[in-house]
């Protein structure tokens, strides 16, 4: 009987943790559409106003500022990639690891929109989703780059790697964690 009781009591509090993932990584979601509103505007009006080039010092410049203003405590949220631009942005193991998972989904016909993935990860909360390539986007990361903009990058990011994507194609994923220590 005792062993039944603990069973129970033990399915009854994996579930509330289950729940309590679910609640808290949907509360981490909804941090990412605030943020990336603000990158795409940040860099549409950048691009409005000087060209791919003045997109990327914007980019350069802004990106990580808007994602320390939408970091919320607990939360951090970031952008991460399998070929990163910024070195800083740069996956660890984890996010590499989801990243792949989200490359092997979309290549089985997946639709990136919407392509999340959580987890506990060492005493953290893990949020991925996938960004997939927008008009926008190929301005600075597509496959006919202007011999300036080329320059450019070569200049701010010698160790680039985002160029030749094509529309809808798998950008990186927006990356949040939060303690839960």
């Amino acid at each position: 009987m005792r062993v039944a009781v603990a069973m129970l009591c033990l399915a009854l509090s994996l579930g509330a943790q289950a729940e309590d993932v679910r609640a808290l990584s949907a509360e981490g979601l909804a941090l990412i559409p605030p943020f990336q509103k603000q990158l795409m505007e940040t860099v549409k009006a950048a691009l409005q106003a000087g060209g791919p080039l003045k997109a990327v010092e914007a980019c350069q410049l802004q990106a990580p500022q808007i994602a320390a203003e939408h970091s919320r405590a607990p939360w951090q949220v970031g952008r991460t990639s399998l070929l990163v631009r910024n070195p800083a942005n740069a996956a660890d193991a984890w996010e590499r690891q989801v990243l792949l998972q989200f490359a092997q989904r979309a290549a089985a016909g997946e639709p990136l929109a919407g392509m999340q993935h959580s987890a506990m990860v060492a005493g953290e909360l893990r949020v991925m989703q996938a960004i997939a390539v927008g008009e926008p986007c190929l301005a600075c990361h597509g496959k006919a780059l202007k011999p300036e903009l080329a320059a450019l990058l070569d200049q701010r990011y010698p160790q680039d790697q985002a160029r030749g994507y094509e529309l809808g194609a798998l950008r990186g994923a927006f990356s949040l964690k939060r303690s839960l220590e």
